[in-house]
């Protein structure tokens, strides 16, 4: 055998053996996802199917269950009787009737009100003069619920059981947050060891290891919710801005002359490649076991924030054995783009569309699924 093929075949196999040992190290991310038990590309309702009921409701939350959603997704607060609910804002009057309830304390935080005094809100009504066209007269009177009401619902389905995705909101609110959500979880069964597969798909992933996903902002909450509940998978959430990956520009939106924040957000990119791996790098150091970044929407609106799903972002966040699942995308150009850059899961208010997306038919029509849980 000539010498020279002797070496070329060496070289050969030595780019071969490293390319191998590459592929194992960095495991497919649908392999990363089976290891935790989440399905892959995910289906995150936002808020519950909160495209076509209100926000954090009974029928946001029952039609994203039925429709066949992969997980309900909230955002958790504490009352201030210590019950854990679901609210996005921290002031209640974008979705309630707080102000005519108690006028005089309508712009306390939510945490200022007993479990009992947000129950006698109005978390519905707003939604029906918001959305004429998606309005429904059952919406009228819809209320807060609590994180057992949430679970409730999840289980409530004997075809489809979804699992929760839960975000620690403003947790410097709410000290000791973490420790009451795991109590609460494992009071209710959610912590319980599970099989390391996915649930059979006539039931869902609400009964798989991946059934409780943990998400946060805030990086002591993250290494509090490790701290707490080590095995549960938790996320990261990224953007760029205060409190998170530094941005390029120090020019605030008010300083920027934009009347549109989205393509305020548009523009805001990480101040250096090493800004955002660093970021990437505290998630896995803290036991993440993916990042929820944000998107930039083709379409603009109050959801599109900056570019963080390019591909080389999620490359190097895969590289590291890590999920990506994007922050909140409700159109097929959008979910084409992100999918294509290659993210493993998709928070959304429409999970009729995600799923059809998916080409994962919906168990019935939206009008159909809401009419069946009495709306």
């Amino acid at each position: 055998m000539p010498a020279t093929f002797t070496r070329s075949a060496l070289v050969l196999s030595l780019l071969f053996g490293l390319g191998q040992a590459h592929a194992a190290s960095h495991p497919e991310p649908k392999a990363i996802a089976a290891a935790h038990g989440i399905p892959h590309p995910a289906v995150i309702a936002h808020r519950g199917a909160s495209f076509d009921a209100p926000e954090s409701t009974a029928a946001a939350y029952k039609l994203a269950r039925d429709l066949g959603a992969d997980y309900l997704e909230m955002d958790l607060q504490r009352s201030k009787d210590g019950v854990l609910f679901a609210l996005h804002d921290d002031n209640l009057q974008r979705t309630t009737d707080v102000a005519s309830k108690f006028p005089e304390r309508k712009d306390s935080p939510a945490t200022a009100f007993t479990m009992a005094e947000l129950k006698t809100l109005d978390a519905g009504s707003w939604f029906n003069s918001k959305y004429p066209d998606r309005a429904r007269p059952s919406y009228a009177g819809l209320k807060i619920l609590t994180l057992d009401e949430i679970i409730d619902i999840a289980r409530a389905n004997p075809q489809h059981k979804p699992g929760l995705y839960i975000e620690t909101k403003e947790p410097q609110l709410f000290p000791g947050i973490e420790h009451d959500l795991k109590e609460k979880l494992q009071d209710r069964g959610w912590l319980s060891p599970a099989g390391s597969k996915l649930a059979k798909s006539a039931l869902g992933v609400g009964q798989g290891k991946g059934k409780v996903i943990l998400q946060t902002f805030d990086k002591n909450s993250l290494q509090l919710l490790e701290k707490e509940m080590p095995q549960v998978p938790k996320i990261l959430l990224l953007w760029v801005g205060e409190g998170s990956i530094e941005p390029k520009s120090a020019v605030t939106f008010a300083a920027s002359g934009e009347k549109d924040k989205s393509v305020f957000y548009g523009k805001q990119e990480p101040k250096s490649e090493a800004e955002f791996k660093q970021w990437v790098d505290y998630a896995k150091a803290q036991g993440a076991i993916g990042t929820g970044p944000s998107a930039k929407l083709t379409h603009g609106g109050d959801q599109s924030y900056s570019d963080l799903v390019q591909p080389w972002m999620n490359q190097y966040t895969h590289d590291q054995g890590m999920l990506v699942h994007v922050y909140t995308v409700d159109e097929p150009v959008d979910y084409e783009k992100v999918m294509a850059a290659g993210v493993d899961g998709i928070f959304t208010n429409r999970a009729s569309e995600l799923l059809k997306f998916y080409k994962r038919p919906a168990a019935g029509s939206i009008d159909d699924v809401l009419k069946k849980n009495g709306f």
